[in-house]
């Protein structure tokens, strides 16, 4: 059984893999020149975002990618529908909880088609309710500095933060990051699917908009997962663990503690497939890359993706027996990662085993 204690024993330093993305204060690290030296000039649309409150119509002056949400009290009973310019709303939906998982009240990242105007209204007994309609794809331009060569962590490619658009102003408030990186012995792995929609034209648009949501709407300080990974099966670096050039962990091998497991966070691992898993199963180039990534990890940190453990949250000491590698729903009464996905855990670690 391996705990803590286990993982402190069997953690091991890491060094730089190829390139960090790098902590540049309140901007972020995209530049108008020609790149640094082991960088090239990347561009990426900037988010656009317009903040709303209460039940009534809401207008952008852009085509919504998505609408974040977030109210108090009641949790189940939401609802959004959406227009395009002068025609009629359409239809009522449901706004379920996705991934994300708050202490009070309901949240969601709703698809909305590049609508460009919604309507909301919340459960009875809700109260708070705010709203902020975001778009990643037709923003103007900015450059950012991207790594010349692959980025890679133990020889598993990754795409940076810098490659994926990250803008880096969006983790601090008021002038301070919002929060501070914290880092613990790795523990457990957790996997969760986004809750967004399937056959995704555009990955790297739909992880800037979850870091919008994660970062800014929820108040995390940043995107909620250490690593992501698309339909084609690329995998995308998340939360921010430093400048020293190695994505989730610290030099000396403990994990920076994200946002994707409420309660559990620290020395837990959280990996998410693009997507919605409830009943449409993971592509094989997904799950290669997960079994991949998890088995490369497992390994220089010494866990057995099939031993059952318990997890000691090394903040408050809360207590919770699981796998290694498991799925959100083991953690928080949550339908993440989707019913087809978590059936394919048990297949998943056996495949990362040693």
């Amino acid at each position: 059984m391996i705990g803590a204690a286990g993982a402190v024993a069997a953690g091991a330093a890491l060094t730089p893999a190829v390139f960090a993305s790098t902590d540049s204060g309140e901007t972020d690290n995209s530049t108008s020149g020609s790149g640094d030296s082991g960088t090239t000039p990347g561009t990426f649309p900037a988010t656009q975002t317009a903040a709303a409150s209460g039940g009534v119509e809401a207008v952008t002056a852009f085509a919504a990618s998505y609408v974040a949400v977030r109210w108090a009290g009641t949790k189940d009973g939401a609802g959004i529908r959406f227009a395009d310019g002068d025609a009629s709303p359409g239809t009522w939906q449901q706004v379920t909880g996705g991934c994300a998982t708050v202490d009070d009240g309901g949240t969601a990242l709703v698809a909305a088609g590049k609508a460009t105007t919604y309507e909301l209204k919340t459960p009875d007994g809700a109260s708070g309710l705010r709203s902020l309609a975001i778009d990643t794809t037709d923003g103007p331009h900015r450059t950012f500095k991207v790594p010349s060569d692959p980025t890679r962590l133990r020889g598993v490619h990754y795409v940076s933060r810098p490659g994926w658009g990250a803008d880096e102003s969006k983790r601090y408030k008021d002038g301070k990051v919002n929060s501070p990186e914290k880092y613990y012995p790795l523990q457990a792995i957790a996997v969760h699917h986004t809750d967004t929609p399937n056959d995704d034209p555009d990955p790297a648009a739909t992880i800037r908009s979850i870091y919008e949501y994660h970062a800014v709407t929820l108040d995390w300080g940043d995107i909620g997962y250490h690593f992501l990974i698309d339909e084609d099966g690329n995998i995308y670096e998340g939360r921010y663990s430093g400048d020293d050039g190695i994505p989730a962990f610290h030099t000396d091998g403990d994990l920076v503690t994200a946002f994707h497991t409420l309660g559990y966070n620290s020395g837990n691992l959280g990996i998410a497939l693009l997507g919605t898993l409830a009943e449409k199963a993971p592509t094989d180039a997904a799950k290669t890359s997960l079994i991949r990534l998890i088995k490369t990890i497992a390994r220089f940190k010494g866990l057995d993706p099939q031993a059952n453990i318990t997890y000691v949250n090394p903040v408050d000491g809360t207590k919770k027996d699981v796998t290694t590698v498991t799925g959100h729903r083991d953690w928080l009464t949550t339908d993440c990662p989707g019913d087809s996905m978590y059936d394919l855990l048990t297949q998943v670690r056996a495949a990362a085993a040693p």
